[in-house]
């Protein structure tokens, strides 16, 4: 499964109804260890079919950003049946950000 695009208009149907945990990663970019990050939770969401992964440019999506209360990017979130279930900040090895799902 590929990496979808999150905005404001998809987030209800992508992420809170969800019937997989959804990997939200915060990004921009500009961001350094974003650019680390993102190759990493691309290669999860090819290799796994049991979570759905998502990516969140916070320049583009300033409401999901406040919603999320996002202060540092690289910023990761879970979210199970609608409810944010863990979040880190900064750069994650791939077993870190797998161990949080």
């Amino acid at each position: 499964m590929s990496v979808i695009k999150i905005s404001k208009e998809n987030f209800a149907s992508e992420v809170l109804n969800s019937n997989k945990p959804v990997l939200l990663d915060f990004y921009a970019d500009w961001c350094g260890p974003c650019r680390m990050v993102g190759p990493i939770v691309s290669e999860i969401a090819n290799e796994r079919n049991d979570v759905k992964v998502g990516k969140i440019n916070v320049d583009e999506q300033p409401e999901l950003a406040a919603q999320f209360q996002v202060m540092s990017i690289p910023m990761l979130a879970v979210i199970k049946n609608g409810k944010l279930k863990n979040q880190v900040v900064g750069y994650r090895k791939k077993e870190q950000i797998e161990a949080m799902l």
